[in-house]
């Protein structure tokens, strides 16, 4: 028997590793159809890493526990000589207070963020993901891994030290490449924003990135950095509206569509007090505008124009009857304006087409006489606007290269085989294709939604619940409370089943189509039974609070409130209320003890209610709860206000056959009475 044999029989077969290949690089890695666990073990890093580990022959090396997911760990089929200088950093180990964060991080000048989480593992473990860092000055400036410094910064203020941090050191020169590693270290973990994605994308676009490779360079769609970029057009109060949740996607992206003066006049609506701003999709009809043309967007002399102008006494402009007739003279006369700048020396004139837009941010300036061009932008509402001395990126990019001795490696730019109107026509048709079979495939359907509930759409705006108490104590209480503890199990386990496909699970607002189909496939890979999991957990993180659909979970969930939660300091620290205080020592104890309290403080009270249910002088009643953790909620004081009560009140009849209102109705009910 062979050896191979002999310890195929002891040890079973020997796993298989699939390398997935895109565009020269490892995209993915499974190993017998699953995505593994990646351990790192560098012997670069082990020599200058103060504690390594070391391998059965005594050589240091650093251990790597590989949390992204395969593609961003720069494996190349490409030779060295090929590869980035972001494929082979400088590695060393750098002084905590020799790093600062780089103004080329996408998250530069945000507030100290929130490191607690992770902050146990690395005070006992250390760090063992390198920081990505450039230098800058006498210091070094953090790209990626901004988390884990101000984690190492809280360390080092508690224990007085100052520790050595792995880091690896990329080129000084390479801004773009700076840029592009902090938006991948921020996209993958965190929900960014598109805010922050604009900001981030416009810096590569800058610096002389191609729209295709700074979608190839983060796995999305082209379409996505397209619509992210779009955002340049916008006016900056109406970008800092959207970037402080302020606007929904929808209203966003149809003023990106809008001219400057328009623009400015939805500016003025949203900040008048008498009159409202279009929003969502009735923002797009007022930007595109209707088969209305008033008198102050034509091109031509009113006095010559042969057809009809109606008045408008309400209005400062006279509005054409007929429509046709106002397009054969505006045509005329935008031709007479492109023979007059074709006389004038620019070297072409573009007309787009009728509705089509002119995209500032896809254009960069260029002088009439370095090759410029005028391109007149069409909207159906009238409004002509001539944009001189423009030329396409692309065409600027393949300039910049023909003068640098490159023209024979770049492509000809290939003209889009359908025009915007016939993409309209398909897409919308396969559109109803896919409405009409995802309503007769209900499972289908089921996994799609989860889909959209986790990273959202233009018609779907999810979030999850984000714990944000006024008070510290509040905020320490429900963080450190049995409920949370289950959820955080819970979210834990559902998480796992997408790590384990190498999909990130996080829910993130402003999701764009890729993310969305990322999880669509995910999904479709599970069971029934582990979809209706994942639905649970994502139903429970993005469940708002306060309000009568928490009263309504807690009823028909029969959940048990004794075992989720007990009086505790900060219950007692905020209950100042004598009236609820003495309701609560009745109903505890007896009437007669609760009248006897009346009139001491609250505080006397409160050690009271205190002592009954610890048992200090009586007998111990550690399960009760008050009127307001049971379910479902009551009132302690007649008439009085009480949310949870409230919230109930409105939906009982809902949920309770024959629930009397009457007995608990709301305050604005009985002042109404």
């Amino acid at each position: 028997m062979s050896a191979a044999r002999c310890l195929t029989e002891l040890l079973g077969p020997r796993p298989r590793l699939t390398l997935v290949i895109a565009e020269a690089q490892v995209a993915e890695i499974w190993v017998e159809g699953r995505a593994p666990l990646i351990t790192i073990r560098d012997y670069d890093w082990g020599e200058t890493d103060p504690e390594p580990s070391r391998d059965r022959d005594g050589f240091p090396f650093t251990k790597i526990n590989w949390r992204g997911p395969a593609w961003a760990l720069g494996l190349s089929l490409h030779p060295p000589a090929k590869e980035t200088s972001m494929a082979q950093p400088d590695l060393k180990h750098i002084p905590l207070d020799e790093l600062r964060i780089s103004k080329l991080n996408m998250r530069h000048g945000r507030k100290k963020p929130d490191v607690s989480d992770i902050l146990p593992s690395i005070r006992e473990s250390g760090l063992r993901q390198t920081l990505l860092v450039r230098r800058e000055g006498k210091y070094y400036g953090v790209i990626a891994g901004r988390r884990r410094f101000f984690a190492l910064k809280e360390i080092a203020k508690q224990t007085g030290e100052t520790p050595l941090v792995p880091c690896a050191i990329m080129t000084e020169k390479d801004a773009a490449s700076a840029i592009a590693a902090s938006v991948i270290e921020n996209v993958g973990r965190l929900p960014a924003t598109e805010m922050e994605q604009y900001q981030a994308f416009k810096r590569l676009h800058d610096e002389g990135k191609a729209i295709e490779d700074i979608a190839t360079f983060f796995g999305v769609t082209e379409l996505l950095v397209r619509r992210v970029l779009a955002l340049a057009s916008l006016a900056e109060p109406i970008r800092k509206l959207y970037a402080e949740d302020e606007l929904d996607r929808e209203t966003i992206r149809a003023l990106t569509l809008a001219t400057p003066d328009q623009q400015a006049e939805w500016l003025r609506l949203i900040e008048s007090e008498s009159e409202r701003a279009p929003i969502g999709r009735s923002c797009k009809a007022w930007i595109t505008g209707g088969t209305t043309i008033t008198t102050d967007k034509a091109l031509f002399d009113l006095e010559t124009y042969e057809g009809q102008v109606t008045a408008d006494l309400f209005g400062e402009h006279g509005v054409f009857a007929d429509a046709d007739q106002f397009w054969q003279a505006q045509s005329t006369a935008i031709a007479e304006r492109i023979e007059a700048y074709k006389a004038g020396g620019w070297a072409d004139v573009i007309c787009l087409e009728r509705g089509a837009y002119f995209h500032r941010w896809d254009h960069v300036q260029c002088a009439m006489e370095d090759g410029g061009k005028v391109f007149i932008e069409v909207r159906h509402d009238g409004t002509v606007q001539f944009h001189e001395g423009q030329l396409t990126s692309a065409e600027a990019r393949k300039r910049q290269q023909r003068s640098n001795g490159e023209g024979d490696t770049v492509p000809a730019e290939i003209r889009p085989e359908m025009s915007g109107p016939l993409a309209e026509y398909i897409l919308l048709h396969r559109h109803a294709a896919a409405q009409a079979s995802l309503a007769a495939s209900p499972a289908i359907a089921l996994r799609l939604m989860v889909a959209h509930a986790m990273a959202g759409s233009a018609l779907w705006d999810v979030r999850p619940h984000e714990l944000r108490a006024r008070k510290d104590e509040t905020q320490a209480s429900v963080e450190g409370s049995t409920s949370v503890a289950a959820l955080t199990e819970k979210s834990a386990h559902t998480d796992a089943l997408f790590k384990a496909l190498n999909v990130n699970p996080a829910l993130r607002r402003n999701g764009d189509d890729y993310r969305l189909c990322e999880l669509f496939s995910a999904l479709l890979a599970m069971s029934d039974e582990e979809v209706l999991t994942v639905l649970a957990s994502v139903m429970a993180r993005t469940l708002e609070a306060g309000n009568g659909i928490v009263e309504a979970v807690l009823h028909v969930c029969g959940t048990d409130l004794s075992a989720a939660w007990k009086p505790d300091d900060v219950f007692f620290d905020l209950t100042k209320d004598k009236r609820a205080i003495n309701a609560m020592i009745g109903d505890i104890a007896t009437l007669s003890l609760a009248e006897s309290c009346r009139a001491e403080t609250g505080k006397a009270q409160k050690q009271e209610l205190a002592n009954r249910i610890s048992g200090e002088g009586c007998e111990a009643n550690p399960d009760w709860r008050p009127g307001w953790m049971q379910v479902p909620p009551t009132r302690l004081v007649e008439g009085a206000g009480s949310p949870p009560a409230d919230a109930w009140t409105r939906i009982a009849s809902l949920f309770e056959a024959g629930a009397e209102n009457a007995s608990d109705e709301t305050p604005e009910h009985q002042d109404a009475a």
